[in-house]
């Protein structure tokens, strides 16, 4: 099994990239549509719908298959023996960043829910603060695995 693992390894790097990549396009976008659907839209409206329809269709169709990918290509990395030296801090680092990403994540399709029902009591401006905490999140991630300061 780990001459498989080390054989498949660049190319599940490879996914994990582009995976990642999608996730990260979707986790910018999608507040930025909260913010505009909350600060420019008529509840109910035919505008409100297809914002809805927008929203539901990006976190369903690229969203969550981007995470799952992500994440199911980052575990196969993670049992390739000697990749990643755990003994190290950057691997936790990462490790708790990626699962805040999730939690984010989980939290943007909280808020397309409140929308689509019409529930919603933010603003723009909460979104558009709401919109960074990927960033912050992916600045993490990224340090934490090349420039390895931890």
């Amino acid at each position: 099994m780990p001459e498989l693992l080390f054989a498949a390894y660049p190319w599940v790097k490879s996914l994990h990239v582009v995976a990642v990549m999608s996730w990260m396009a979707g986790l910018f976008y999608l507040p930025r549509l909260f913010v505009h659907h909350t600060e420019r839209v008529s509840i109910g409206s035919e505008t409100d719908v297809l914002f809805q329809m927008m929203e539901s269709k990006l976190l369903r169709l690229i969203m969550n298959p981007a995470m799952i990918v992500t994440w199911v290509c980052g575990l196969i990395m993670i049992a390739t023996p000697g990749y990643i030296n755990w003994t190290e801090f950057w691997p936790w680092i990462k490790a708790i960043a990626v699962f805040a990403m999730t939690g984010f994540h989980m939290w943007c399709g909280s808020q397309r829910k409140l929308l689509a029902t019409g529930q919603n009591t933010h603003p723009g401006s909460y979104f558009r603060k709401m919109n960074e905490v990927p960033t912050v999140l992916m600045l993490v991630i990224v340090f934490a695995v090349i420039a390895r300061p931890f």
